[in-house]
């Protein structure tokens, strides 16, 4: 199913239509691939819809994904605000939005990110990254569990 919206006569915006599952909207310009890394969704098979660098009245521009037929859980939607803030996340079921799920930052996330400090242990030894996660104003950073550095959300790597 699909729906068209005329804009104006020279903007038309076509979004098609999930049945059931999962729609993150409002995520900020250049976000969406690394949610997608973020929730490991091209390893799980999903039908994944993404619209980049859309017209948004809020943002002035911004990205979106659509996962069909998969539910993120609040864990998941929570991990989400880390590289979208004011994202909003919408369950379909039967096309019509069932649920909007509540986010907030978590206060750490574990086995996600790469430590861009070289000289960090995960980088030599076995052992699961580790991030406190902050929240200063809108800048959002990460601390290293064990090396103690503290990164801008920007200059960390989704671990693929």
């Amino acid at each position: 199913m699909s729906e068209t919206r005329t804009m104006n006569s020279s903007d038309k915006l076509s979004v098609t239509a999930i049945k059931n599952g999962t729609v993150i909207d409002h995520i900020p310009q250049g976000q969406a691939l690394r949610i997608v890394h973020l929730l490991s969704l091209l390893k799980r098979k999903f039908k994944i819809m993404t619209g980049m660098n859309l017209v948004s009245k809020r943002l002035g521009t911004k990205d979106l994904i659509k996962i069909e037929n998969y539910i993120l859980t609040e864990s998941e939607a929570n991990e989400v605000v880390i590289f979208a803030p004011v994202a909003t996340i919408n369950i379909i079921e039967n096309f019509k939005v069932t649920k909007k799920i509540n986010t907030h930052l978590p206060p750490s996330i574990k086995s996600v990110f790469i430590c861009p400090n070289l000289a960090c242990i995960t980088h030599d030894e076995a052992v699961e990254s580790n991030f406190d996660i902050s929240e200063e104003g809108k800048q959002i950073t990460l601390t290293c569990h064990y090396c103690e550095k503290t990164f801008n959300r920007d200059q960390v790597k989704v671990k693929i």
